[in-house]
């Protein structure tokens, strides 16, 4: 005897419709909640086109919603001094700063940026110009094979910073004294910076040196 499968049929609609009707009282009435609702297609994309300046240069592109930071700055700019390492925010290679913090790039969408202020260690300096924490790096011997040496630059400039501006770190003593730069306080900011070369000590000692020269 065929098997009848209107049953089968009419039981699934019915789950589909129930779960959309409880959807939609759990959201506010109006457009909202019909876009909300809209259905896209499985595989299709979202683009949204964003600006943001990058190292003193305007920059537009149209951006896969789910186009991370790093994705944007290496694939659509071509600026691959930032390095993709943990791809989780753990390693600290990919860190750039925006609108003078520091933040780690694979974390953060490229659409999230519109009229931000980025840098990353292309704008810090060149071969002809370096800036004094990439000549101390050099000095001191700050690297190795070099990978993570862009994030720890750029996080080593923002620590001293943070320092200066009187942000604590959970080895900051007394809050309300004047903040010093140890050694004690590097570690800790710049536990973020995973080197796998192991280069510590003299990444230690190289920004040591500009904290001394910029008292």
């Amino acid at each position: 005897m065929p098997q009848d499968n209107r049953l089968e049929v009419n039981r699934r609609d019915l789950m589909i419709a129930g779960a959309a009707t409880a959807a939609s009282a759990a959201l506010p009435h109006g457009a909202f909640a019909q876009d909300a609702l809209r259905r896209i297609p499985a595989g299709a994309s979202v683009s949204t086109a964003v600006g943001f300046t990058v190292n003193g240069t305007p920059r537009e592109l149209t951006a896969d919603n789910r186009l991370t930071l790093l994705d944007a700055l290496r694939e659509s700019l071509q600026l691959t001094g930032t390095k993709k390492g943990c791809d989780h925010g753990q390693c600290g290679a990919c860190t750039v700063m925006v609108n003078g913090r520091r933040i780690n790039s694979c974390l953060s969408l490229a659409v999230m940026h519109e009229g931000d202020e980025i840098e990353t260690i292309e704008g810090i300096g060149a071969p002809d110009t370096l800036d004094p924490m990439q000549a101390a790096f050099i000095e001191h011997d700050g690297y190795q094979c070099g990978y993570c040496t862009p994030g720890q630059i750029c996080s080593a400039k923002a620590v001293l910073e943070e320092i200066k501006a009187g942000i604590p770190s959970h080895v900051t003593a007394d809050i309300t004294a004047e903040m010093r730069v140890t050694n004690d306080e590097i570690r800790e900011r710049m536990s973020g910076n995973i080197c796998r070369c192991g280069a510590y000590a003299n990444i230690l000692s190289a920004i040591n040196d500009v904290a001394e020269n910029e008292a």
